[in-house]
């Protein structure tokens, strides 16, 4: 046979061996992880929408500030970049590795035995190298940026759910506490308006000394807090400012200018935890990471067995030219050990991996679960504490017309309005912790993600 038959035989077979399957296992069949069928006091079976779900409050300003913020968030931002980065990986993946360099060199050389006669020397070289996946480690490795590609996506809509948790977290609890803040205005002048009547009452002999000073210390007590909320409230918005990468002053005039408190809406249907495996990106996250630990097991497997390689190299020294082309064959032998030990821990990160996987898929069924059940209770709870506020407001005016027409006494007046303060601030609470939890049910079935 020819040496250009030889050559020829030589690459078919090659060639031949490039088409064999790649090893190690496939990151594109995962197992199918085991859920529960339905959720416990699961409220719907509708499967939640990847949409807007906030615009559910019905607040046309939090509507807008999340708008506005989503285009620039630090977080946001940041997590986009790192996806940028891992399409950068993807493309620098090939169907096999590759090297073409050239050098190019000048200098003096002696051209005679004398050491006299010397001349110019140039040399160039172009040299090229294509070492071909015979056993798929060149596909697992892009296998495997892929699965970081996929990962850094379900990232970042993890980061996206995160930012609009806290975001919703401190919108809520900014109206709360300016509700807190009209309750105990309104409580102030309630008890203003007690003193007035204490003093005259007096004054004419009625009440006592002693009464004006209860009356006064109520009035006192109310008005210590409102620094309190007024605190708690710029808190919440310099939260915001941050989040949402706006100033702070323009941000605190919007705010103050006023908004009724978010109420919960209704819903919403959380379908079965297998809609989980498709709607929460912490899940696809985990997952991803899992077929580019099996990549990576792939891409070590490949490492322990032989490499073939084509070569070719051409130079041109003087206006001479020389060329060279043809196979390489290189054997892993003395660094089996270390190759086996790269093998092996890739597989206990795959493992590793495949734990993290199926917990977070268990922790996203809790979430969810958790969540029903705060929902159903805070509401429940919200509810109730509403009536009661009801409730007392119609006794302290039962007990501000009974002291005005002198059949009660001041100190039963008095805890009348303690009771009617307090309710209504707890009532206030409870339908923020209810608000509050719609979103975290909403946010706990991957809804908003996209």
């Amino acid at each position: 046979m020819s040496f250009r038959l030889h050559r020829r035989a030589m690459l078919g077979s090659v060639l031949a061996l490039g088409a064999c399957a790649a090893v190690g296992p496939d990151p594109n069949a995962l197992p199918t992880p085991a859920v529960p069928a339905g959720f416990d006091e699961s409220e719907g079976a509708a499967t939640p929408a990847q949409t807007a779900f906030w615009s559910g409050y019905n607040d046309a300003t939090l509507n807008r500030l999340i708008g506005q913020g989503m285009g620039q968030s630090f977080d946001i931002m940041a997590a986009n970049e790192r996806i940028r980065a891992a399409q950068a990986d993807v493309r620098a993946a090939q169907p096999w590795a590759s090297q073409i360099g050239g050098t190019t060199t000048a200098g003096r050389e002696r051209t005679g035995g004398d050491g006299i006669a010397a001349g110019t020397a140039n040399t160039a070289a172009l040299s090229a190298s294509f070492v071909f996946d015979l056993f798929g480690g060149a596909r697992r490795a892009r296998e495997g940026a892929a699965a970081g590609l996929q990962s850094a996506e379900a990232q970042a809509q993890t980061v996206r759910l995160a930012w609009l948790a806290e975001v919703i977290a401190a919108y809520a609890d900014a109206r709360f506490f300016q509700q807190a803040l009209a309750l105990t205005r309104d409580t102030i002048r309630t008890r203003e308006g007690t003193l007035d009547v204490t003093r005259n009452s007096q004054s004419v002999g009625i009440a006592t000394e002693y009464d004006v000073a209860q009356t006064e210390a109520l009035l006192q007590t109310a008005r210590a807090d409102l620094p309190n909320y007024e605190a708690q409230f710029n808190a919440q918005v310099y939260r915001l400012s941050t989040l949402l990468n706006l100033q702070a002053a323009p941000l605190m005039g919007q705010m103050r200018g006023g908004s009724a408190q978010l109420r919960t809406p209704p819903g919403p249907g959380t379908g079965v935890p297998a809609d989980l495996l498709r709607s929460r990106p912490d899940i696809r996250v985990a997952q991803a990471d899992y077929a580019a630990a099996l990549a990576a097991v792939g891409v070590a497997t490949a490492d322990l067995l032989p490499a073939i390689s084509l070569t070719g190299r051409v130079t041109d020294q003087g206006g001479a030219t020389a060329w060279g082309f043809g196979p390489g064959l290189s054997l892993p032998v003395l660094n089996q050990g270390a190759l086996q030990a790269t093998r092996s821990r890739r597989l206990s990160e795959a493992r590793g991996a495949e734990i993290a996987w199926k917990s977070a898929i268990a922790a996203a069924v809790e979430d969810v679960q958790t969540a029903q059940s705060n929902l159903r209770r805070f509401r429940q709870r919200a509810a109730t504490l509403e009536g009661a506020a009801a409730s007392y407001d119609r006794a302290y005016a039962l007990a501000r017309q009974n002291f005005e027409a002198g059949a009660l006494a001041l100190v039963d007046l008095l805890e009348a309005d303690r009771s009617r303060a307090s309710a209504r601030l707890a009532a206030a609470q409870a339908r923020n912790a209810a608000a509050k939890e719609w979103a975290t049910l909403q946010i706990a079935t991957g809804a908003g993600s996209r």
